[in-house]
């Protein structure tokens, strides 16, 4: 059964929210084994790392260099790619409001100044991949990869990143529900207990290997006071897993596409159960034979618990292309469809 608990959410940096947080099942049995974590894997966690740099110069005196602001986080995976949390690269434009920045520069831990191109990026999961432009990539000696092992509730972490734009600073903690989710991103986020402040966005979250599990997003809010600068003992990060997604989609030069049901949710009463029901239909849904109003049982066996588990097992679990059976429940009446998913945009 799922658990809904109304909290205060500030995103690393940059916005402040009132959500759901909507917990699943937790996986109790599972245990997380303690490693021990090495000094020569804090020292590459730090030399992977870099600091994104606010635009501060005044283009109205470009004689007159800019301040050295420190807005958010980000690491170097390899080849000069650098990944950091979307929001931590927006600018805000008065004719368009919010938008990515194309060019960026960002600041290593021996304070080099490099620049940065866009490569590829995902609203859906603020992440942002960036690679540095060709003649500062040997400036990036140290690279590092995401985690393959499974990430389990107990399992020791450490970030390593700007908090209120100094540093680089380290944190040490441990990972709490690993399948929670928030209203910031469309996707399921790892939440875990460790130091995180407004400057952290986009840095890794590293495991004892020094492997990235997990992207920094978000923090709970524990205060009322509205500020600029935040801190908190509870963040969330995207999946390592999910954000190498958009990092393959970089390398090969192909658009990043996510799997569309073609189904608008709602939540209704089943008996004493809430379940989510379809509030309408497009494609390809409506050519498969669902219907609104029916009820969602399961997609390909696995029970659909709410809208926001359904909506994470299309991300991660399907493609574009794929035919998957989705049960429903029609007035008293259990039917089985067959959906060829199609694809949409970042």
């Amino acid at each position: 059964m799922s658990d809904r608990v109304s909290l205060p959410v500030r995103c690393v940096g940059l916005f402040a929210f009132f959500v759901s947080v909507v917990t699943l099942v937790p996986s109790l049995e599972l245990r997380a084994e303690t490693i021990p974590l090495s000094q020569d894997t804090f020292l590459r966690a730090k030399h992977v790392t870099v600091g994104i740099l606010a635009e501060t110069q005044d283009l109205r005196m470009p004689e007159r260099p800019g301040k050295v602001v420190v807005r958010g986080t980000g690491f170097h995976l390899r080849d000069g790619y650098v990944i950091t949390a979307r929001h931590a690269a927006e600018k805000h434009d008065l004719s368009a409001g919010m938008s990515i920045q194309k060019h960026i520069r960002l600041l290593t831990h021996d304070l080099h100044e490099l620049s940065a191109d866009l490569a590829s990026e995902s609203a859906f999961m603020d992440v942002v991949v960036y690679r540095v432009v060709e003649q500062h990539r040997s400036k990036l000696q140290t690279g590092t990869s995401f985690a393959t092992e499974a990430v389990l509730p107990g399992m020791e972490v450490f970030t390593v990143g700007y908090p209120l734009g100094w540093g680089p600073t380290m944190a040490f903690g441990r990972l709490g529900n690993t399948n929670t989710f928030l209203q910031t991103v469309d996707t399921r986020l790892i939440q875990a207990d460790l130091s995180a402040c407004s400057g952290n966005s986009g840095g890794g979250l590293f495991n004892a290997q020094g492997e990235v599990v997990g992207i920094l997003h978000a923090v709970i809010q524990t205060e009322k006071e509205e500020a600029q600068a935040h801190c908190s003992r509870m963040a969330f990060a995207i999946p390592g897993s999910l954000a190498e997604r958009i990092v393959q989609a970089a390398l090969s030069g192909k658009p990043l596409l996510f799997s569309k049901l073609g189904i608008h949710m709602t939540s209704v009463k089943d008996g004493t159960r809430l379940r989510v029901a379809v509030k309408d239909v497009v494609e390809p849904a409506k050519t498969a034979g669902i219907q609104k109003h029916d009820i969602l049982l399961a997609i390909e066996n696995t029970e659909i618990l709410d809208g926001a588990q359904l909506k994470n097992y299309l991300i991660e679990r399907t493609s574009p292309g794929q035919e998957v059976a989705v049960k429903v429940r029609r007035v008293d009446t259990d039917l089985t469809f067959h959906v060829v998913l199609e694809g949409r945009g970042k």
